[in-house]
């Protein structure tokens, strides 16, 4: 997944919601690490709203 970070609530969510409807189509033995790069993209989001 790796993309640029928007900080926009509304994109990210989009962008969240679109990879998870493609980490879904995918097979199971994938998911793990779409999973972790979706993880981590949510982490950066929080991040930079707490100013961490």
């Amino acid at each position: 997944m790796q993309q640029e970070l928007h900080v926009d609530g509304s994109s990210l969510v989009e962008e969240v919601r679109n990879e998870l409807v493609e980490i879904d189509a995918m097979a199971i033995n994938d998911h793990a690490e779409h999973y972790e790069a979706l993880h981590l993209t949510l982490v950066k989001a929080l991040s930079s709203i707490d100013g961490l």
